[in-house]
């Protein structure tokens, strides 16, 4: 079983994640993200899975991507993990629509 787990097996979990959201998200407004309990469930945990993935990333690696926000994608974990009931859902429907597509588009 050849199951490395380096850069590229995290790099590659991050993008599936990040595809699953960009599809999942297409054509989806804020009221409807709020209306949709599991929408929104699956769209923090993917977010979640995100961060947890880029925290298992090489130094090396994140360094020759600086453009990255690496510290941005812990922060929005934490707070979604230890702040559930407070997540500001402006700030996550922002994220989904607008940082999710463009962080897809600097890991491909």
């Amino acid at each position: 079983m050849d199951n490395v787990k380096n850069d590229n097996y995290y790099i590659q979990k991050i993008k599936r994640d990040l595809e699953f959201i960009s599809m999942h998200m297409k054509n989806v407004d804020i009221e409807e993200l709020n209306a949709n309990e599991v929408l929104l469930d699956s769209m923090l945990f993917r977010m979640i899975q995100i961060s947890e993935n880029a925290r298992k990333l090489t130094d090396e690696f994140k360094q020759t991507r600086g453009e990255i926000p690496w510290s941005a994608l812990n922060g929005l974990r934490n707070r979604i993990v230890h702040d559930y009931g407070n997540v500001d859902l402006n700030i996550v429907f922002e994220t989904l629509t607008v940082d999710i597509p463009d962080l897809l588009k600097m890991l491909t």
